[in-house]
């Protein structure tokens, strides 16, 4: 009778091969995240301007952020930014999807030609626009002034249209988000609409009472996502600020104001310490919301609440 190999040898063997085939991935985690993570910290308590070696000098430079007004400046464009962009491609992308979940003829054609735009190069896009809301020649200023308005806004060569140019921009791929909610419009079961009909509601109630508490996990997701690009825009801002489109420092956006500090100014140590300081304000704000979505967030199944 042939002797069976003990489980743990097994186990162990099984173990050894998991950890062979997850090795590459752990690798990359390692040089890729966790190194520079600790790095860019160590660096924040430094000044180092890449030629030089590092030089500790403690928490001067999150102490030097207090008088800095680029520091002050990028955080002023970038609230600006969240506060003008977040709650409006947010509607428009929830408005949209509605449309989107209409059952029409070529329905499907229309959902592709609006997604598209969404996966095109930021680059490419900040280009096209700049192209768009030229204030002499561009097409936007055109069609503003054949309806009748003689003086259209100069756009970006306009510090206080600045930045809602940028957020019009935005809604170029706000797609992305309005198929977001579709899929959520379509996980909702129909039978609650019918159960709503059954008992007198109108189409605006059945969107109270109905479409939007259970959309509200979606709304959740999108919000998080919405604020944490908000956060991060740069390559639109770079283009529109070295194309001589965009005027003085209106779209000195906190990553911006960063990648100048590094790159241009050469302070890799302060430029790490703003880095440091997006990520905490950044965590704070998402974790609020985490906090409070308690109260605003429906799950039709919660397994927390049934223990």
């Amino acid at each position: 009778m042939r002797s069976r190999v003990p489980v743990s040898r097994i186990r162990r063997r099984e173990q050894r091969a998991a950890y062979l085939f997850l090795s590459p991935w752990i690798l990359g985690l390692v040089a890729f995240w966790i190194v520079p993570i600790v790095a860019s910290l160590l660096l924040s308590f430094t000044d180092w301007s890449l030629i030089f070696k590092p030089h500790w000098i403690g928490a001067t430079n999150y102490r030097m952020m207090a008088s800095d007004q680029d520091f002050w400046h990028s955080i002023k464009v970038t609230v600006k930014y969240i506060v003008l962009s977040v709650p409006l491609y947010m509607i428009v992308g929830l408005l949209l999807s509605l449309v989107l979940n209409l059952k029409m003829r070529g329905m499907n054609l229309f959902r592709t030609f609006l997604f598209i735009p969404s996966v095109l190069s930021g680059v490419a896009v900040a280009i096209l626009w700049v192209s768009l809301l030229n204030p002499d020649v561009g097409p936007v200023n055109e069609i503003l002034r054949a309806i009748g308005i003689g003086h259209p806004p100069r756009w970006l060569q306009d510090p206080a249209w600045a930045v809602p140019s940028v957020v019009l921009m935005g809604l170029w791929g706000v797609g992305g988000g309005a198929i977001i909610y579709l899929a959520g419009l379509q996980n909702i079961a129909v039978q609650l609409y019918e159960a709503a009909s059954l008992d007198g509601a109108g189409p605006l109630q059945r969107f109270r009472f109905v479409t939007f508490p259970m959309l509200t996990p979606t709304l959740l997701f999108v919000l998080l996502t919405s604020l944490i690009s908000a956060f991060q825009v740069f390559d639109t801002a770079y283009v529109l600020a070295g194309s001589n489109g965009a005027s003085g420092t209106a779209l000195n956006f906190y990553l911006l104001n960063m990648w100048t500090e590094a790159f241009t100014n050469q302070r890799f140590g302060y430029a790490s310490a703003l880095a440091w300081v997006m990520i905490i304000v950044a965590a704070v704000v998402i974790l609020t919301i985490f906090r409070t979505a308690g109260r605003w967030v429906y799950y039709e199944y919660d397994p927390e609440k049934e223990q």
